[in-house]
């Protein structure tokens, strides 16, 4: 899974296995992407840390606001 950088509207856009699946706009919206691909139980500890997750643009602790 890659993490890309906030974008305009506070948001980081996902991709897994090469496919866009969508805007999370924290952690937990993270978490919910992963269980969609199978990947369930994963707690926000598990998420900052796991290195099936590449950050870009920041790591798990930068999510702006949205405006």
């Amino acid at each position: 899974m890659i993490v890309f950088p906030p974008g305009e509207g506070g948001g980081r856009q996902i991709r897994i296995d090469s496919e866009t699946r969508g805007t999370a706009f924290g952690l937990h919206d993270l978490s919910v992407f992963l269980e969609r691909a199978g990947l369930e139980g994963l707690d926000v500890v598990d998420l900052m840390n796991s290195p099936l997750i590449e950050w870009r643009g920041g790591g798990p602790e930068v999510w702006p606001a949205v405006k």
